[in-house]
């Protein structure tokens, strides 16, 4: 149901590209497919990987950003698919642990061809590592790097990464591959607009990838516990344990929302 519902999303996106048709029923769809996201909060792992990536970004890109290009929603989503389950952005060393590939090492690949069967893949690549690395591990690009031979020592900041981003996809867009693969339009997208598609990504990764959107997870909380209340199905107080242990991350989540409820059961009385 959860895949079905989101592709019915995508095609409403893509019937009005250019025009952002987030409204009131729009967004309301989107939040109830949320919920239904965090109400099986045991069996999380049965919905596909691409359907929920394809929901985040229609969250916080399209709905809470106004995005109106649906080339940007579908390539944010295959792009959250495709890094986040690969090693290719990845390097072991000769201990077996894992690290993030860096920028030195990635550029002598490119100037070389080692892993690219072209420039114009070889830009695109470095690029979209750019965005990756900053916009889903925002913290992963603080402090000096060095290349994996421990030479070339530089500072990298975001700023570094936001640049460079912005310069390769400008440089993919223009290579004569992007009109042949019909992405031409899209990659210059991406480079005159990386920041904003950076700080929808952290966003994204804080509250869905990474972490749990924490207001939401009070809420499934507090609604398990009313309905362990009302029926005294030991189900219910199940999943109050699960979300509960989910807050532990964020305790402040759990305050915020009380004092939110305790203002809506409030309202009527003042209204009145």
């Amino acid at each position: 149901m959860l895949e079905a519902a989101v592709q019915d999303l995508k095609h409403v996106i893509s019937g009005h590209d250019g025009t952002n048709v987030a409204d009131r029923a729009f967004t309301r769809r989107v939040d109830e497919l949320l919920n239904v996201f965090y109400d099986d909060i045991g069996e999380i792992t049965t919905v596909p990987s691409h359907t929920l990536f394809d929901l985040f970004v229609i969250k916080v890109l399209y709905v809470e950003h106004a995005s109106t290009d649906a080339s940007v929603v579908e390539y944010l989503g295959e792009f959250l698919e495709r890094y986040l389950f690969t090693e290719d952005l990845f390097q072991r060393n000769d201990e077996g642990s894992v690290s993030p590939l860096y920028l030195s090492d990635l550029l002598q690949e490119m100037v070389q061809l080692k892993r690219f069967q072209n420039l114009f893949e070889a830009y695109r690549k470095y690029a979209d590592y750019s965005l990756f690395v900053t916009g889903v591990f925002p913290n992963a690009v603080r402090g000096r790097r060095c290349n994996r031979w421990g030479t070339n020592i530089q500072f990298v900041d975001r700023a570094y990464y936001v640049s460079t981003g912005k310069r390769f996809y400008k440089m993919a867009a223009e290579h004569e591959l992007a009109e042949d693969t019909q992405q031409a339009g899209i990659l210059a997208k991406l480079s005159s607009h990386f920041e904003v598609y950076l700080n929808a990504l952290n966003e994204m990764s804080e509250r869905y990838i990474m972490g749990f959107d924490m207001n939401l997870i009070a809420d499934k909380m507090l609604d398990n516990i009313n309905d362990y209340r009302d029926t005294g199905e030991d189900r219910y107080l199940q999943n109050a344990s699960r979300y509960a242990a989910i807050l532990k991350v964020n305790p402040n989540a759990l305050s915020s929302v009380m004092e939110r409820r305790s203002t809506l059961r409030k309202a009527p009385e003042s209204a009145a």
